[in-house]
């Protein structure tokens, strides 16, 4: 995932970012978190169906949880920043503070940060699923 940022970026002339690094760092670990978490899942709800249902599984799964995990990932990284002028933890009004800066930053990465999956990352999903159903072993076909 954080290749396929890489390129987008490189395509769109934004890579001289000043958090680049930072940014990279936050789509990989989005996706190397994502990967073992939810392939099992994948596979478990696809077993015993035909490689449409499987492969269907697959980029589903791993598309909505991977944007899912890294917006996480980016929304942890936003509250580090802001800790810094919240209420101590466990008050009413923290609560609040962490509720909605992690909401915004959710918001904040789907209109800017998705679009750093793609070009690359659409086809390269789409490839990974198709391998993905076809190598699931004859037990769970």
């Amino acid at each position: 995932m954080a290749t396929c940022a890489y390129i987008s970026l490189l395509t769109h002339d934004r890579l001289p970012s000043f958090h680049l690094r930072q940014l990279l760092v936050i789509y990989f670990a989005g996706g190397t978190v994502a990967w073992p978490i939810l392939l099992p899942m994948a596979r478990f709800l696809s077993r015993r169906r035909g490689i449409e249902a499987r492969f269907a599984a697959h980029f589903a799964l791993l598309s909505v949880g991977t944007v899912a995990i890294t917006a996480l990932a980016f929304a942890l990284d936003y509250r580090l920043f802001y800790a810094q002028w919240h209420e101590p933890f466990g008050t009413v009004v923290w609560a609040f503070q962490f509720a909605f800066t992690t909401a915004g930053a959710v918001y904040q990465f789907l209109v800017m940060g998705l679009g750093l999956y793609l070009p690359v990352g659409l086809p390269v999903l789409a490839g990974a699923s198709l391998w993905l159903a076809r190598s699931m072993s004859p037990s769970m076909r």
